[in-house]
């Protein structure tokens, strides 16, 4: 085995820990009451704060400060911006195209409903789930790609990365696990699916190294990185906030967005 090819292998296991860590969150499925829309509320208000806080204080800089390297102060501000709010459009679309039957944020007090309406409304989180996952896995496409970069040039560098991306994907499992979980009273469904949104990292890594690395330059991964930001703030004033509201005390909802933002300032404040 050549040395280089030792360092594929630590810059992809390295990359593999980042992305799996979303388990952890996933496992937190295990530990909610199906009946607690308390802890619904507070840990929809947690996810929404973990990707607004992530995409406008990480996201959104890290995409601008490439696009500016590339393009100039004004280019590469005005690109950031617009490949932003592009994603914001294109999530909006795809949620408009959604009939409003099905549509996850067409909420309504479940403590008012009979049986039969809670459980429909309980079943509509599946979709949220899945929208949030989706988005969860976009943006960790990238991410993969930016730890498995960086180990494979200095591995000094890739460990702090990775391990500070691993702790940020923890809540990141919560956000798709929770609503998840009440959708459909599965726990074995809620982890699967959250954990396999984290597989996205080692994926962007995987083909990174076969494929991307030589098509995509730095101005186009950081425009995607600014659209997946876009992305995530849509999905968490649309859909995790409006439901954290809906289903509990409007206090719940707010420590949980602000306790989900204190956790990411820590977690990206502890590799600086």
């Amino acid at each position: 085995m050549t040395t280089t090819f030792q360092n594929v292998l630590v810059a992809f296991g390295l990359t593999l820990f980042a992305g799996l860590s979303t388990g952890i969150g996933s496992a937190m499925a295990f530990f909610a009451r199906r009946t607690s829309t308390r802890f619904l509320s507070t840990s929809l208000g947690f996810s929404a704060g973990v990707m607004i806080y992530v995409s406008l204080i990480e996201i959104f800089a890290k995409a601008k400060a490439g696009l500016v390297a590339e393009l100039g102060p004004v280019k590469g501000y005005w690109l950031t911006v617009a490949s932003f709010f592009a994603g914001i459009f294109v999530i909006a679309v795809i949620d408009k195209l959604i009939p409003a039957i099905d549509n996850p944020h067409e909420f309504r007090d479940v403590e008012k409903l009979d049986d039969t309406a809670a459980a429909d409304e309980y079943r509509s989180l599946y979709r949220m789930g899945l929208f949030t996952a989706l988005a969860i896995a976009i943006h960790n496409f990238p991410e993969g790609l930016a730890t498995f970069t960086a180990a494979l040039k200095d591995i000094r560098i890739g460990i702090p990365i990775a391990i500070a991306i691993a702790i940020h994907n923890i809540p990141e499992g919560i956000a798709v696990s929770v609503p998840i979980y009440y959708a459909t009273g599965s726990r074995k469904k809620a982890f699967w699916l959250s954990f396999l949104s984290g597989l996205a990292e080692p994926a962007g890594a995987l083909l990174g190294y076969i494929i991307l690395i030589r098509i995509l330059n730095e101005i186009v991964c950081s425009a995607l990185f600014a659209a997946v930001g876009g992305i995530m703030v849509f999905i968490s004033i649309d859909e995790l906030l409006p439901a954290a509201e809906k289903y509990g005390k409007h206090h719940y909802a707010a420590y949980g967005f602000i306790a989900g933002m204190i956790v990411m300032a820590l977690s990206l404040l502890m590799f600086i």
